[in-house]
């Protein structure tokens, strides 16, 4: 039996297109299983965890090593590993960026969509992704070659 093929989605904890862009690459039925179940923490998790650590007295150092840090570290990189392909959903932070430049180092198809957002300053740095994507219809045709 032939798996789907996996499309990790990464992108912002405040950016409400997520599950909508997840919806949508299902719903073409080009056999993509749309990876963003990252999302359900909720768009203050990261300020969250800050605030618990910092009540707990704990320095960033200290919190990166706790048993939440793992955990949600394990998580997203089983499901980077297990990816065939990476979707930076644009405006993204930090953690976003370090997850698609892992998944392209790590031999997966990088994507970034571009879609309704136009940076404030240039980066060349996108040359890594294997598409630029303007519209969800450049995703569409991409993932239809792969």
């Amino acid at each position: 039996m032939e798996r789907n093929k996996v499309i990790y989605i990464t992108g912002s904890l405040r950016n409400p297109r997520v599950p909508a862009i997840a919806n949508e690459i299902e719903s073409w039925k080009l056999g993509w299983e749309a990876f963003d179940a990252w999302y359900s923490a909720g768009e203050r998790a990261d300020d969250c965890w800050q605030y618990h650590e910092t009540l707990r007295g704990r320095s960033y150092f200290q919190a990166i090593e706790g048993y939440h840090a793992w955990h949600v570290f394990h998580f997203d990189k089983h499901h980077l590993d297990r990816s065939d392909a990476c979707l930076l959903v644009l405006p993204a932070g930090k953690s976003c960026h370090i997850e698609f430049g892992y998944a392209v180092g790590a031999g997966k198809t990088g994507l970034v969509l571009f879609d309704g957002y136009y940076p404030e300053r240039f980066d060349v740095m996108y040359r890594f992704a294997h598409t630029i994507c303007r519209d969800l219809d450049q995703v569409k045709e991409t993932l239809k070659k792969l």
